[in-house]
């Protein structure tokens, strides 16, 4: 199997909702993808507010990565957020999700970022040994936060005017 890497094009959006609906059925989450080609097109290309890798096994799409930059204050530079990689389950376990790490961490360090972190479900215990089986470390002291929906919204409207 020879594999490959490529970003990416506009053309490809509807493959990249392909693969974040399988994602979400993977995480039990189908039900909570509002996500369109629409949505892709503008957010990811048209904005350019996150980027798109595939990985290719002879010449077939088989996993994807959805990423974008963040900043860290503390190390002065940019990092990489991973918000998704998934590979096809008929592809899992041929180091597929390991080679995009790598090409992750090939792009994270061209691009002079300090760092590559992404989020994981708890339940999620094969991605957890995955990603310590690679060096990773859990940040535990951590707790994620997020406003989103109406909330972010009614957030939204007691700032404005003011």
């Amino acid at each position: 199997m020879e594999l490959t890497f490529r970003h990416a094009e506009e053309s490809d959006t509807s493959l990249i909702l392909e693969f974040i609906k399988a994602l979400a059925e993977y995480e039990k989450m189908l039900d909570e993808v509002v996500a369109s080609e629409e949505l892709l097109k503008k957010w990811l290309f048209d904005e350019k507010k996150a980027e798109v890798l595939f990985a290719l096994a002879d010449g077939k799409e088989v996993g994807f990565a959805l990423f974008f930059h963040n900043f860290s204050t503390f190390l002065g530079r940019a990092g990489i957020y991973l918000e998704d990689l998934f590979v096809k389950p008929e592809y899992r376990g041929k180091g597929i999700g390991k080679a995009i790490f790598k090409k992750l961490g090939a792009i994270a360090r061209e691009r002079g970022c300090g760092r590559l972190e992404w989020w994981c479900l708890d339940w999620n215990q094969p991605s957890i040994d995955f990603y310590r089986s690679m060096g990773a470390e859990s940040m535990d002291e951590w707790t994620v936060y997020r406003i989103a929906g109406q909330k972010l919204d009614a957030l939204a409207d007691s700032g404005e005017n003011k």
